[in-house]
Formats: structure tokens, sequence, C-alpha cells
């Protein structure tokens, strides 16, 4: 059974007074059928500065992985261990899923079918459990409590341990670094 995530969103009453607005489960939950990945959509913005005086429900969408352009996304995503079954899935099958173009490699081959890119700056909490984030060529391997910077880079996240691993994801929109390099 998933976690619920606690969602607390303060905000100002008519008088200026700082209030919470909303505190609860975060209702945007997506459980990814057949593979155990839990996807829970905390917040977005569609705009850089963000809007903060909107008393609508900002995760209340369906989207993919990428943030909207010029916004940003806050998700956490529940990985399981990895099975055959998973890495069985079809690379386009997988980025359809993610709402990632094609491109998304920029290319090349990719490593994992769970291979893609965004054009995103994202900070990543490990929050609990432990994971590897594979590279073109190298990986890393997180634990509870790493935090990691990605600027647009090519990856794919595997969970080899035995248990679930929890990530808060952070997507601010971003220009792509592939592209001004090559200007």
């Amino acid at each position: 059974m998933p976690h619920s995530i606690r969602r607390i969103v303060t905000g100002h009453d008519a008088s200026g007074k700082a209030i919470v607005e909303m505190d609860g489960p975060a209702p945007n939950q997506k459980i990814r059928e057949g593979t155990g990945f839990i996807s829970t959509l905390v917040w977005v913005t569609d705009e850089t500065p963000a809007r903060m005086d909107l008393r609508a429900d900002r995760a209340d969408r369906t989207m993919g992985v990428p943030p909207p352009a010029m916004g940003s996304v806050l998700r956490v995503v529940e990985f399981p261990p990895v099975t055959k079954a998973a890495e069985s899935v079809s690379q386009a099958d997988i980025l359809k899923v993610m709402g990632v173009s094609d491109s998304a490699t920029n290319g090349q081959p990719a490593r994992h079918a769970f291979m893609h890119r965004t054009k995103s700056l994202d900070y990543v909490f490990v929050m609990s459990g432990e994971i590897d984030m594979l590279l073109d060529d190298s990986e890393v391997h997180m634990k509870a409590g790493d935090i990691m910077i990605q600027q647009g880079t090519n990856h794919a996240w595997v969970n080899r341990s035995s248990g679930m691993c929890r990530i808060a994801f952070v997507l601010i929109d971003g220009i792509d670094p592939l592209q001004s390099q090559q200007q």
C-alpha cells in the first residue's frame, strides 16, 4: 500500500495574515500498474517568478515528467526494486509514460530502458532507501539523505536494493545545456 504524502500549502487571507490553505494528503498520486512505481505530483508552477496568489490546487492536473515552460514541478516518486519485467519494457513505452520525447537521449544509444533527459535543473533528495543513478557511462549509488543537482543530463534511476526508495524531485525549466554549448 502506498504511503500518502502530507502536503501543507500556506497563503494569505484577505487581510494579509499568513494562513494554512491546504493540509492533507497530496491528491494527485499515480500508481503505475504492473511496475510498482508510485508518483505523487505535489505542486506545479507555470511561470517564473512564481505566482503565489492563486487559490487553486496547482497539482490538480495530468502531466509527464518535465516541468511546464518557465515553470517548476515538485514530485515524490517511490521506486520499487527493479525486476526483469520492468527492465524488459521498451524505452519508447517508458518515454511515452514519462511525457519525454524520443530525442531525450540526444540520439545516443540508451544504456538502460529508463534512460531519459529533461530540459530542466533538477534538485533530487533521497528521502528513504537507496538507488543507483545511471549516466551515459558511469553511475552513482545514492542513499537516504543524499542530494544531487542534475543539470539536464541523460540518466536513469534503477533500484537494485531489496526495498522501496522514495525520492523528492524539484524540476525547474531550464535552457538545454547541449544546445547552449553549441551556440
